[in-house]
């Protein structure tokens, strides 16, 4: 599922990114990567505030959608 559909608080696995070359890429520099542990913290704006390797980081819903838990 994507992961725009995840609830909040519970941690999830990735278990891969959609999308072209550059996007994985940019994921992945971001700790995006299959196997990473993230969970949701929250969505503020359209956004979604995202934890991954003990960092958070906001994502629009347009790129959240690319990543599979």
């Amino acid at each position: 599922m994507p992961l725009t559909m995840a609830d909040y608080g519970k941690a999830l696995f990735i278990k891969g990114i959609h999308g072209r070359d550059e996007t994985r890429r940019f994921l992945a520099s971001l700790g995006f990567v299959p196997g990473a542990k993230v969970t949701v913290v929250t969505e503020m704006g359209g956004n979604m505030i995202l934890n991954v390797k003990e960092t958070r980081i906001a994502l629009n819903k347009g790129m959240a959608s690319r990543i599979m838990v």
